[in-house]
C-alpha cells in the first residue's frame, strides 16, 4: 500500500482551501450526512426490550488537539444531531479524508464528544475508494492500523494510524444483557428478513454498560446488503441460538 507521506504539503494546503469552499457551500448536504449516521429499523415485542438497528455511516472521531488543528485555535465541536446513545452526537463539523494516491472523501461527519485518540471508521467500499486496506477492528483498537490525512477549514492532520472498518456490535444495558442471557464481551447474531434479501450477521460484540440503550450498529455496506430499510423482521439472539425475540 502506498504511504500517505507521498502527499506533498503544497497539495495538502490546496486541499485545505478547497475544503473551506466546500464546507461553506454544502451545509444542506452536511445535514443529510448527519442523519445518515443513525438510519433506523426499530422493532420490538411487548415482552422484550426495544431494539434499534442502526446503520453507522462513515465518520471520524477526533481529539481536542486535532479539533483545533482542523477547525482553528480554541475551537470545540458543535453538537448537531443527537445520536441514540445518550451523550453522543453528530457534530456540525465535517472533514475531508485523503488516502494514498490523493484519493479523497469530502464532507465526512465528525462525531462527538472528543476522544483520547483520533479514529476514522469506514465501510469496505469507502476503504476501497480511498485506496486504504482498512482492517476490521472494534472501536478504539487502532494499533498497527493504516493512517490517512484529514483536512479541515483551518489546516490538515496526518494520522499515522486509526483507519478501521468498524466491527459490527450491539450496545445494551446490563439488564438487557441479562434478558438475552449474555454479558459484556460475548457475541450475538442478528437475523434481518426483508423482501430484498434475508441475511444473518454473526459476531456482533456485546457492549454492555449501565447507561447504554439496546442498539445494533452495522455499516452501510451491511445495511444495503440486507435491505434494512425494507426489513419485515429482525431477531437478535446469542450466537448459535434461535429465540424469535423481535419482529417488525
Amino acid at each position: 500500500m502506498s504511504s500517505i507521506s507521498s502527499i506533498d504539503r503544497d497539495r495538502v494546503e490546496q486541499l485545505v482551501r478547497q475544503a473551506v469552499e466546500r464546507l461553506s457551500m454544502h451545509s444542506a448536504a452536511s445535514t443529510v450526512a448527519s442523519q445518515a449516521v443513525s438510519a433506523q429499523a426499530p422493532s420490538s415485542l411487548s415482552a422484550a426490550p426495544k431494539l434499534l438497528v442502526s446503520i453507522s455511516a462513515r465518520h471520524v472521531h477526533l481529539t481536542d488537539e486535532h479539533v483545533e488543528k482542523l477547525f482553528g485555535p480554541g475551537r470545540k465541536l458543535t453538537p448537531g444531531k443527537s445520536l441514540y446513545q445518550d451523550g453522543f452526537y453528530a457534530a456540525e463539523e465535517t472533514v475531508m479524508i485523503v488516502g494514498p494516491r490523493r484519493r479523497m472523501l469530502p464532507n465526512v461527519r465528525v462525531l462527538g464528544p472528543t476522544r483520547k485518540a483520533s479514529q476514522v471508521e469506514l465501510a469496505y467500499t469507502d476503504s476501497i475508494s480511498l485506496g486504504i486496506d482498512a482492517p476490521v477492528r472494534h472501536s478504539g483498537d487502532i494499533a498497527g492500523t493504516p493512517g490517512c490525512v484529514l483536512v479541515g477549514p483551518a489546516g490538515a492532520v496526518e494520522l499515522t494510524e486509526g483507519v478501521i472498518r468498524a466491527a459490527r456490535h450491539v450496545h445494551m444495558s446490563h439488564q438487557e444483557a441479562q434478558w438475552y442471557g449474555v454479558q459484556n464481551g460475548d457475541f450475538m447474531e442478528l437475523l434481518v428478513e426483508s423482501p430484498q434479501c434475508s441475511v444473518t450477521f454473526q459476531d456482533l460484540l456485546v457492549r454492555a454498560d449501565v447507561a447504554a440503550k439496546l442498539e445494533v450498529h452495522i455499516d452501510t455496506d451491511e445495511g444495503n446488503a440486507c435491505g434494512l430499510d425494507q426489513a419485515t423482521k429482525v431477531e437478535l439472539r446469542p450466537q448459535g441460538k434461535a429465540c424469535g425475540c423481535h419482529s417488525k
